[in-house]
């Protein structure tokens, strides 16, 4: 069954409102208490943590402490390990604007959770290659903030079949800023799933059906981002 943009538009339209509501003092932070660092990745050791699928070439390195990703075309960047909710992600993402022949400001983008149902024991047992379609057979949420030449910020929740991408939420912003830096939070609990950006819930959406362990990557596309300070906490019970 094919999801449309439309079909979403009224559920979605009280949650969207909540959500783009500027951040106050008392929702700036979520209400969540980290527990033991399950991983994380100084990026001072290359690129051992981590599979890039490149569509069309262009640059992946870490290297003194960043995680350089300089590409003209999709790229998909798996961390390796498999993670198991629940779990919050966080890392720092700054796209890039200094006159690169990639630095298009558009597309901080992440897939969490993910199985590809050809092979679900092995996520790496079935090649792709980083154009955006190969994802479809994929079990996973998808933000893309930014996206589309920077013009929307959508939730997705993927469902394994080509052609199907479920769209949750679709906004107009927020938006990326040129050398700007995105404190990307992300909360894995249950059937609790969120995205944070610098102290703002983007996205808050309730899964009947939630997807709870899975792969997570960092996703883009002709774009140049510096991407520092990435860890994954065990996520305590809500105080």
């Amino acid at each position: 069954m094919t999801t449309t943009r439309r079909s979403f538009g009224a559920l979605a339209s009280g949650a969207a409102l909540a959500a783009l509501v500027p951040a106050t003092a008392a929702s700036a932070s979520p209400h969540y208490r980290r527990g033991r660092l399950l991983a994380h990745d100084s990026f001072r050791h290359g690129l051992g943590q981590w599979a890039a699928e490149l569509e069309n070439g262009g640059t992946v390195t870490a290297s003194r402490g960043v995680l350089d990703i300089d590409v003209p075309a999709g790229a998909t960047v798996w961390f390796r390990r498999k993670l198991e909710g629940p779990y919050v992600i966080e890392y720092t993402a700054t796209p890039v604007s200094a006159g690169g022949v990639n630095d298009r400001v558009s597309d901080l983008n992440n897939f969490w959770n993910a199985v590809d149902v050809r092979s679900p024991e092995d996520l790496f047992a079935t090649p792709r290659g980083g154009a955006l379609a190969e994802y479809d057979y994929l079990k996973t949420y998808y933000v893309g903030y930014g996206a589309n030449t920077n013009t929307t910020t959508r939730l997705r929740r993927y469902v394994g079949e080509a052609g199907v991408r479920p769209l949750i939420h679709d906004y107009t912003e927020p938006l990326l800023t040129a050398n700007e830096p995105n404190r990307v939070r992300i909360v894995s609990d249950g059937s609790t799933v969120q995205w944070w950006n610098n102290g703002r819930l983007v996205f808050d959406y309730s899964d009947p059906e939630p997807y709870t362990s899975g792969h997570f990557a960092f996703r883009t596309t002709w774009s140049h981002f510096r991407i520092t300070d990435f860890q994954v906490w065990r996520l305590l019970n809500r105080p």
